[in-house]
């Protein structure tokens, strides 16, 4: 046997030893996730491939603080579809109704943009920066992290806020919530503790099922 013949072998038993130990690395992975869904309690809450998503992102992106917080945009302003986790503690901190924009659909959100003036939610990975008080009392700044899918945010001024119309009983009586200008408003109630817990460098993961596949095209995090 040729040493090229014997150089070849090895290369490709080497080639396909790495990607067996790739596969089995990414199958604990996967198991490891699945299992953090059902610790949690989320199976029938959040889509899956949300929280998959997401905790994936959190091992990708660096976070000054260990809380995810996940809005599955595949569910309807009724329900409760934001949900903050303590990634340390392995817990559910917050469950919360949240709005969408005005333009992105009625009780669901169909359509997102980066565009300023589009009134549309943004998808994607979000880390969370410093409160303040503006024309919708405490605030939270957002950065987005990602380019053509959500990086106009801070020009935009998408901002997490509290808001009168982010009311499940005004929900109940009218089939939906109010909607933003593409901001993640939240019940007024909820806004300082949801805040005060999330700000200073935590990920925030916005998600569509029926957007996800024209946003992984272009997510650099999730494709990395």
């Amino acid at each position: 046997m040729s040493k090229l013949i014997l150089f070849t072998f090895f290369f490709l038993s080497a080639t396909l030893g790495l990607a067996s130990i790739t596969t089995r690395m990414n199958d604990v992975q996967s198991q490891d996730i699945q299992n953090l869904y059902k610790q949690l309690h989320l199976q029938d809450k959040i889509n899956y491939k949300a929280f998959q998503q997401a905790v994936m992102g959190y091992h990708k992106i660096k976070v000054k603080k260990p809380v995810l917080t996940i809005i599955d945009f595949s569910k309807a302003s009724t329900e409760k579809r934001m949900y903050v986790i303590d990634m340390k503690e392995k817990k559910v901190l917050f469950q919360s109704h949240v709005a969408h924009g005005k333009n992105s659909g009625l009780n669901k959100a169909t359509s997102f943009s980066n565009k300023s003036g589009s009134k549309q939610s943004s998808l994607g990975f979000f880390l969370t920066e410093q409160s303040y008080h503006g024309k919708n009392g405490l605030s939270l700044k957002l950065d987005g992290l990602e380019k053509d899918i959500n990086d106009n945010a801070k020009v935009r001024k998408i901002v997490m806020h509290g808001a009168d119309y982010c009311n499940p009983q005004l929900a109940e009586r009218q089939g939906r919530l109010g909607r933003s200008y593409g901001c993640p408003a939240l019940p007024k109630e909820l806004t300082k503790p949801i805040i005060d817990a999330i700000k200073g460098g935590s990920l925030i993961y916005i998600f569509s099922d029926s957007w996800n596949e024209r946003y992984l095209r272009k997510s650099t995090i999730l494709k990395s």
